[in-house]
């Protein structure tokens, strides 16, 4: 049975209510309205849309694809705002890694979600190249160093988070799913 027995209310939205649509809301009522973050950085909607669109072309070409799981471990920052928008808007899963949990525990955690991809804060480098063995699925790490040189490490780097944006188109074209 396909028919919905439950019709809508007249003050329903007509399009489904994802992170998209706020999005698409905040652009085209404050599209020039900054956005800012501890006061370090500020950006209007227009150019947070070109960020989250660079990441998401970023992960594509890392092969991430709807369904695909990326994980962020990071202090709180602009990059966790900008992944809860580009990741679930590609239709992949978003799985913010709780800094605060034993190495253990994040192994756990990590393997669980099945992550291929990782986005790491370089404080946090060294506890995922101490786990890195017990994560089957982890493909490429990016590295949150805010645009400082890469630390050496053996983990399948593709780069820095704000290098890898600034070669990546921001015309990402989000697809629409229920």
């Amino acid at each position: 049975m396909t028919e919905n027995l439950i019709a809508a209310a007249p003050s329903a939205y007509a399009f489904p209510l994802l992170i998209k649509q706020l999005l698409i809301n905040s652009l085209s009522l404050y599209g020039d309205q900054e956005i800012s973050y501890r006061g370090e950085r500020r950006h209007s909607y227009r150019m947070f849309r070109e960020r989250i669109g660079r990441l998401a072309s970023t992960l594509a070409a890392l092969d991430t694809v709807h369904g695909s799981t990326v994980a962020v471990m990071d202090w709180d920052s602009h990059r966790y705002l900008e992944s809860y928008f580009a990741i679930p808007m590609m239709g992949a899963t978003l799985f913010t890694v709780n800094i605060r949990l034993s190495p253990q525990q994040i192994a756990y955690t990590l393997k669980d979600s099945a992550a291929t991809v990782v986005l790491v804060h370089a404080d946090f480098l060294p506890l995922l190249e101490q786990i890195a063995g017990e994560l089957p699925d982890l493909r490429q790490v990016i590295v949150l160093a805010d645009g400082l040189e890469l630390p050496h490490s053996n983990l399948p780097i593709a780069g820095e988070y704000e290098a890898l944006l600034a070669e990546a188109t921001p015309h990402y074209e989000f697809a629409v799913f229920d």
